[in-house]
């Protein structure tokens, strides 16, 4: 994964000066020894100041910690802390931030020994309010430094995809297609999170295209192409000019990243992709994808984004889908009742045309648009990667700005099912518990898209924490609730 950074995270500690700071630099060494045992050092930096008492120490450990190119940080208080320094260097910083602190060590070193950072955490967080500054707090964020530890590594994701965003540029060709209001993107939101966004038309693509006629790297992509495949190389006639297109985005994207350093696409695949191209474009979405540069289908910025985070947090290939269609109930007491634990309400189909990456399909090969190939001729739909998705674990989910330009986000883990999908496109059997409601109180009353980012494994926690960060309000951030826990819009007596 090229298009994505790696975390490196500065640990700086702080200490109250009317505390000894022997208790914050002794504790803060006790990390990291403790981080390096379980983890090793490549994810941390330990800031060589001893502590941050002062405003000017603040300034001295932020220039230090970008100077050895840390893009997230740590503030440790190994004592109670000092409020206003602390979240001055939060503010200076300027980049994702946790707070953990000690836990005291033992009843027999309570008199000079306790550093009461318990109670330094609730002055951090109030200091940082009034300066309108953020920072991430794990759930329950005082430990002892192996604890410490494990709280700074599970940041990592979280520190790897807020930084990343602060330099992503999102590039979009087209409007989206008639009759997609779903994908409606008011773009204010992406500004707000330090996303730039480039808006072209397809006509730009399109003159692109054409100049890289004749390209000489192409045969050399065709034979990326054709291994990739396999005997899955079922449409090789439209191979180069697939490879044709694969590099005239990856070159645009060089062309055009100006200032930031990642990139993401929300691309235009019908209704003239297909006449004017002479192919459908799933194929090489699927491939950038799995380079780690998501694209997204009929112009989906906001999931572009979605999947641009989820291939941060994962450091692998993700998918866009549609929440498109239900298990028929023969195929549900055929294959799944019984044998799963899930009702037929929990289950359903996730589909796209074919821009699922090959490493997360069970099987795949090169097919025409089915869709698409009934009102045009069939030569023309060609490019789609097809077969059922593999089974494992998965987490749906989903980063939205609604019509007025508020943040919402949902996020529900589940799995694809070992069910055999029958049908056609990138598609699974996917089943989240309690999917019924979830599909009611939360997709339809919420008003989100019928698209939805896959990651494959379970993310739910880190999603959470990066969506909270970002700013989505609580009551905004939804999930698949328990039975035990009604929705507000749930009928008590239905």
């Amino acid at each position: 994964m090229n298009n994505i950074p790696k975390a490196k995270i500065g640990i700086v500690a702080v200490s109250r000066d009317c505390f000894p700071e022997s208790l914050s630099v002794n504790r803060r060494k006790a990390l990291v020894k403790a981080y390096a045992d379980k983890y090793g050092m490549d994810d941390i930096y330990e800031c060589p100041i001893c502590i941050v008492e002062s405003e000017v120490q603040a300034v001295q450990a932020a220039k230090d910690l970008k100077e050895q190119g840390c893009n997230a940080m740590c503030v440790y208080l190994g004592n109670f802390g000092p409020e206003i320094s602390e979240t001055l260097l939060v503010q200076i910083f300027d980049g994702p931030a946790m707070i953990c602190a000690a836990a005291e060590e033992s009843q027999g070193d309570l008199m000079d020994g306790r550093g009461d950072a318990y109670c330094g955490v609730l002055n951090a967080s109030y200091a940082m309010k009034l300066r309108n500054v953020k920072a991430y707090i794990p759930e329950y964020p005082v430990g002892t430094a192996e604890e410490c530890a494990d709280m700074i590594h599970e940041f990592v994701p979280m520190a790897r995809a807020l930084a990343a965003l602060k330099s992503l540029k999102i590039i979009s060709f087209g409007p989206r297609p008639s009759n997609f209001l779903a994908c409606n993107a008011p773009i204010k939101q992406l500004y707000n999170l330090g996303v730039e966004i480039e808006e072209n038309s397809e006509l730009d693509l399109f003159e692109a295209f054409k100049n890289h006629a004749g390209d000489e790297r192409i045969p050399a992509k065709v034979k990326e192409m054709e291994a990739e495949l396999g005997a899955g190389n079922k449409k090789p006639e439209v191979l180069e000019r697939l490879a044709q297109y694969e590099l005239t985005l990856l070159d645009w994207v060089e062309a055009h990243k100006g200032c930031k350093e990642y990139v993401a696409i929300a691309g235009k695949c019908w209704p003239a992709f297909q006449t004017q191209f002479g192919f459908v474009p799933c194929y090489v979405n699927s491939r950038l994808t799995g380079m780690g540069i998501p694209v997204s289908c009929e112009v989906d910025i906001y999931g572009a984004l979605s999947e641009f985070i989820g291939t941060c947090v994962t450091q692998d290939a993700v998918t866009l889908l549609d929440i498109n269609n239900s298990v028929p109930a023969d195929m549900y007491k055929e294959a799944i009742e019984g044998k799963y634990n899930y009702t037929h309400k929990d289950t359903f189909m996730g589909f796209h045309c074919g821009n699922t990456c090959s490493s997360k399909l069970a099987f795949c090969e090169m097919r025409y648009q089915k869709i698409m190939a009934r009102n045009l001729p069939e030569e023309v739909t060609q490019g789609t990667l097809e077969g059922d998705i593999a089974p494992g674990d998965i987490t749906f989910y989903r980063l939205q700005s609604t019509a007025d330009c508020k943040l919402r986000a949902y996020i529900a883990e589940g799995e694809v099912l070992n069910v055999a999908t029958k049908s056609f496109g990138a598609i699974g059997v996917f089943a989240i518990p309690e999917m019924g409601r979830f599909y009611r109180h939360v997709l339809i009353e919420k008003n989100y898209p019928h698209h939805g980012a896959v990651a494959f494994g379970h993310y739910g926690k880190t999603l959470f924490e990066i969506f909270k960060f970002l700013g989505v309000p609580v009551e905004d951030l939804n999930y698949n609730q328990p039975k035990s826990l009604p929705y507000p819009t749930e009928n008590p007596w239905a």
